[in-house]
């Protein structure tokens, strides 16, 4: 049995990289109708492939998927569906082929009807997730991620509905009430990306700085909770433009709420699906909001989207780079106490980890969110703390231009970063991308050298020698009485800057490198 799994595994490999090699699918066009009643999804497709090389079989993902119909360049053509794989053999003349196919599927994830069978009118929804479940089990696709298409999208469903997919809508017709709405995409992405929602929806529409347009959808009886879900959705936007230093790569940007989503949001592209929990009122915004969620979906446009991780081996490089982003959005927004606070508190997690030898390797392709978000986030803190933000911020830029469009690996970002820096990153590879240890020293160094909040807390909390200061200091301090308890016990992990004092440390000649941790 281990020599079949090794055999497999070569022969696999082998047809795998050789099609990656030799075969090219450009476009795909995709009409689907979903059917509620029976759970079902009815397609068709034509996939363009340029065939480079020759090249014994071809192969598309296609989980549990019955193909009704399959031509190759309009001629009945020969296949295996395995119900996992639609394999044929390669066109003997190369250049550019169309395949045109029909099919039908019932799938049990990555496809979900939902609010069909209770009693509530109008809760029904459609939607997709392909991250972590495959396109492949309601579209025939590719599970590989650097199998990058064009994908095109109709879908036909009861006029009464709305429809959302990835990129602009071209036209929408109605027929016996039956609408076909058709989207476009102009650029190539990953299959994991292709995505659709249906249900009752209104919208708002809103402009970029640049001109982009953005929809935020919500349902009918929600107006009011619009302006809250949504609030700094402009100013998130133009900030990462901006701060990014690349276009946005898409032809517009949606955001959907769903029912019962799996996760809190998804960023297909162009087209962020997210879960209604986190649609809310005004007075509910303090408590929990959609503000971090936002910034992260749509910084994945870039990372993620516009540029794809080669492997699992490299997740970092799009979960850390979208959790990095979506903390500077929210300094952009909350202030700079809130954005080193928060970073506080996802170091204090992290270290807690590793203090328990629960510590991950960003190299680790098993390794938790926690890792692959936090730690990915303050690595990227700290190799711009190490490179300058000038270098950083033109590295990003050179990544992003080089790699558009494509997959990348971790290599591929450090030598980008080395070149516009002139400086081996070795040594942060190993501290932090290699090591499964938080290393809290620099992590404290970092937070007390650039935010005076923080430092003052270290000051109260840790420093012995200032014991009796730090007694009168919270006896004639406004600090609620609450507050002085936590801090003196020091049992609070302080995120709410609105309480924290405001003063400078400057004249206290305090040696803050001997401070303990």
């Amino acid at each position: 049995m281990r020599f079949f799994g090794v055999l497999f595994f070569l022969v696999f490999s082998y047809w795998a990289n050789a099609q990656e090699l030799s075969v090219d699918f450009t476009h795909i066009a995709i009409t689907v109708q979903p059917i509620p009643a029976e759970a079902k999804i009815e397609g068709s497709g034509m996939y363009t492939f340029d065939l480079r090389a020759k090249v014994d079989s071809i192969h598309i993902d296609a989980q549990k998927i019955t193909i009704t119909a399959f031509k190759i360049d309009d001629n009945e053509y020969a296949y295996v569906n395995t119900g996992k794989k639609i394999s044929f053999k390669a066109p003997i003349i190369l250049g550019e082929h169309k395949l045109y196919l029909t099919y039908y599927t019932t799938p049990t994830k990555a496809l979900y009807f939902i609010g069909y069978d209770d009693e509530m009118v109008g809760n029904e929804q459609i939607w997709t997730q392909g991250q972590g479940k495959y396109t492949s089990n309601w579209v025939p696709s590719f599970d590989d991620m650097t199998e990058k298409v064009e994908f095109d999208l109709s879908i036909l469903y009861d006029e009464n509905f709305t429809v959302i997919a990835n990129g602009k809508l071209v036209d929408s017709v109605t027929k016996n009430g039956i609408t076909q709405w058709n989207f476009n995409m102009d650029d190539p992405m990953s299959s994991y990306l292709l995505a659709f929602a249906i249900g009752k929806y209104d919208k708002q529409q809103l402009f970029s700085k640049t001109g982009i347009r953005i929809e935020n959808y919500y349902y009918p009886a929600d107006s009011l909770k619009v302006e809250p879900t949504f609030r700094y959705t402009k100013e998130i936007f133009d900030f990462l433009e901006t701060e990014i230093g690349v276009a946005y790569p898409w032809q517009n940007y949606k955001q959907v709420p769903v029912h019962d989503f799996l996760y809190a949001g998804m960023e297909n592209t162009s087209a962020t699906f997210f879960s209604d929990a986190y649609v809310i009122d005004s007075t509910s915004f303090i408590d929990r909001n959609y503000v971090n969620i936002n910034a992260h979906e749509l910084a994945h446009q870039w990372f993620g989207n516009l540029i794809t991780e080669e492997t699992g081996d490299h997740h970092w490089l799009q979960e850390g780079f979208a959790t990095y982003y979506a903390y500077l959005a929210e300094k952009e927004v909350f202030g700079d106490d809130y954005f080193y606070w928060k970073l506080f508190d996802s170091a204090k997690v992290l270290n807690d980890a590793s203090k328990k030898g629960k510590g991950e390797s960003l190299r680790d392709p098993k390794a938790s969110s926690l890792t692959f978000y936090e730690k990915g986030a303050w690595a990227l803190v700290m190799l711009q703390e190490q490179i300058g933000e000038t270098n950083f911020k033109t590295g990003i830029k050179n990544y992003l231009n080089t790699y558009q469009f494509k997959n990348v690996t971790l290599s591929d970002f450090i030598t980008e970063m080395e070149e516009v820096s002139g400086k081996d990153l070795n040594h942060f590879e190993e501290l932090w991308l290699r090591s499964t240890s938080f290393p809290k020293k620099e992590i404290k160094d970092f937070l007390i050298k650039h935010n005076h909040s923080i430092r003052m807390y270290y000051v109260l909390i840790h420093d012995e020698r200032n014991s009796l200061f730090t007694k009168q200091f919270l006896e004639d301090s406004e600090l609620s009485t609450a507050l002085k308890l936590e801090l003196l016990k020091q049992e609070r992990n302080i995120s709410d800057m609105e309480f924290l004092p405001l003063i400078s440390v400057d004249n206290l000649n305090i040696n803050l490198s001997s401070i303990k941790t």
